[in-house]
């Protein structure tokens, strides 16, 4: 889909930001200009995303790679992802997104924003003790979700008096498969029972 065309004033307030980290600990891991470029795209497709799961599909970063500058073929683009997997300025991850495996990249914690809310501590206060398979699943839901919409799940499990890390995920997953504001989650959730939370693009994230 062609860019939508922006005023002048528009263009002077579209920008991302990222941390003095980003700089000082993810950038002297880069080895060339190709995973720089790589890095810095995928962090731009993440960042403009706001409220939304923080990540960018393989199939993503190959639709847009004819804007990075010069260009970048897909071989290339290829090997700067595994380049910076490796050195640890991107993070990889196996998703079964509409029935099919893909690949998706997102941004370590050296190159994001610290998160507004504490997801252990959330945990903790309002479902109990973390054991580590637990601990394990809060971090790659801190990775992937907006911290709003964990501290609202939560918030939304306590009141219905559901307080389990399962369906709290079932929620999220939800709001990431239909949208958090379509009304399709809490028709459906009434309508299903929690269960049919496992069947979206994000199930990976349940544990039964």
């Amino acid at each position: 889909m062609p860019d939508r065309q922006l005023s002048s004033s528009q263009r002077a307030t579209d920008f991302i930001s990222l941390p003095d980290s980003f700089f000082t600990q993810a950038v002297p891991k880069i080895q060339d200009l190709a995973e720089l470029k790589v890095v810095l795209y995928v962090a731009y497709l993440i960042l403009r995303k706001q409220d939304h799961p923080q990540f960018v599909t393989s199939k993503e970063l190959k639709a847009e790679s004819c804007r990075l500058s010069a260009g970048l073929g897909e071989e290339t683009l290829r090997q700067a992802l595994n380049s910076a997997v490796e050195h640890g300025t991107l993070l990889h991850s196996t998703l079964n997104i509409n029935g099919m495996l893909e690949d998706i990249y997102s941004l370590t914690a050296e190159s994001r924003q610290p998160p507004t809310i504490n997801i252990f501590a959330l945990y903790e206060q309002n479902i109990g003790m973390i054991t580590p398979m637990i601990a394990e699943e809060l971090k790659e839901a801190e990775r992937i979700y907006p911290p709003q919409w964990i501290e609202e799940a939560f918030k939304e499990a306590v009141t219905l008096n559901k307080r389990s890390w399962k369906y709290i995920a079932h929620i999220l997953e939800r709001w990431a498969s239909e949208g958090k504001d379509s009304g399709e989650y809490r028709r459906d959730i009434k309508k299903d029972g929690p269960d049919k939370y496992i069947k979206g693009r994000y199930g990976h994230l349940v544990k039964r």
